[in-house]
């Protein structure tokens, strides 16, 4: 089975990857695994989304752990960490 979850990216990770996507993944995936699905594109998606970057998620606009497991129709939002000034 697969699940469809709508992509979000800001700040930064917006300039470089856009507003948003469509993601489909095997039921059951987490937000790590659609991180590294994201990766696993190359290119300008694998650089943003590196392992050695501070990179931030939010499932249906709560912060997540990468171990959050995903749901079709989910909402998973991708951005850099916010520093105050």
């Amino acid at each position: 089975m697969t699940i469809t979850v709508q992509l979000r990216f800001f700040a930064s990770l917006r300039e470089r990857l856009g507003a948003g996507e469509a993601l489909a993944l095997p039921a059951g995936s987490t937000v790590g695994a659609a991180r590294e699905a994201l990766q696993a594109r190359g290119g300008v998606h694998a650089e943003a989304l590196a392992r050695g970057r501070a990179v931030r998620a939010a499932l249906n606009q709560k912060m997540a752990p990468e171990s959050a497991e995903l749901a079709d129709g989910d909402e998973l939002a991708f951005f850099p960490p916010v520093t105050g000034g």
